[in-house]
């Protein structure tokens, strides 16, 4: 845990750069998610750092529209070396909406919201099951919490004492049609994971720092899976669509993606 708390402003520098490459992908052809990936990225960043320690840990993005994200993530953390903003949407490379294995750094391919959480639960089983370590980390969005799956999967991790398995909830208040809180209301959601068994950490989703300490154990002796609601802000580090609906999908031009890319700190 050390380790990654002394790294944590060189992941903030990391979060930058990203940032200003999902705009890129937001100007492009066809696009982006913008507001989701700005949302998860300071998670994605902590959770991939995690993963650099190289005991088996797997991080799975199940918010798999958060691509854009992701595909940044991977870069600046070094995982992906072809920078992936020119060739996002692109015919004949791998950087499409959702993301998939042709990417280097993604095992599982998400895009079905829901899918991720049990693809990350059963790497923490099969870890388990082999006398190994690591975790299996899903980020799951908080629209995405409507679907089932998540909750078939939270019920088994603990009847499994899944201890390695962590779910971290990138909770940005939105979703495609709107406001969560005006669709399908998660009041009380950390009282919700512990019914299921959970332990519960809630945390500034963009303070690393924080990420850092709640991501960085090896959790050997827990018995319990971890469920970590992160608050985050949709559109994060965009002044002019923090926090607004409209940044679920957004397409624009190149001289408003560098004005953006100037805001970015």
């Amino acid at each position: 845990m050390t380790a990654l708390l002394e790294t944590a402003p060189d992941l903030a520098g990391r979060a930058v750069e990203a940032r200003k490459l999902v705009v890129d992908m937001a100007a492009s052809p066809r696009g982006c998610h913008l507001g989701g990936s700005l949302s998860v990225l300071d998670i994605l960043i902590a959770a991939l750092h995690r993963a650099s320690l190289d005991d088996g840990t797997e991080v799975v993005l199940s918010k798999g529209h958060a691509a854009a994200g992701l595909y940044a993530a991977l870069h600046v953390s070094g995982i992906l070396a072809e920078n992936p903003a020119p060739f996002y949407g692109q015919p004949g490379h791998p950087y499409t909406g959702h993301p998939g294995p042709k990417v280097p750094g993604v095992r599982f391919p998400t895009g079905s919201l829901g899918h991720g959480v049990p693809y990350a639960a059963g790497w923490a089983l099969a870890r388990r099951i082999g006398g190994q370590g690591g975790l299996g980390i899903a980020i799951a969005g908080d629209g995405e919490l409507q679907e089932g799956l998540v909750w078939e999967t939270c019920q088994v991790a603990a009847a499994q004492r899944l201890g390695n398995f962590v779910l971290v909830v990138d909770r940005n208040g939105g979703q495609n049609d709107g406001l969560v809180r005006d669709i399908s209301p998660l009041p009380n959601l950390a009282e919700r994971f512990a019914a299921f068994g959970f332990e519960t950490a809630e945390v500034d989703g963009h303070d690393l720092t924080a990420l850092g300490e709640v991501l960085g154990g090896d959790r050997a002796g827990a018995v319990r899976p971890l469920a970590v609601i992160a608050d985050t802000v949709k559109g994060k580090g965009v002044p002019p669509v923090e926090g607004k609906a409209g940044s679920h999908y957004v397409t624009i031009d190149a001289a408003r993606a560098a004005k953006w890319k100037r805001m970015i700190r």
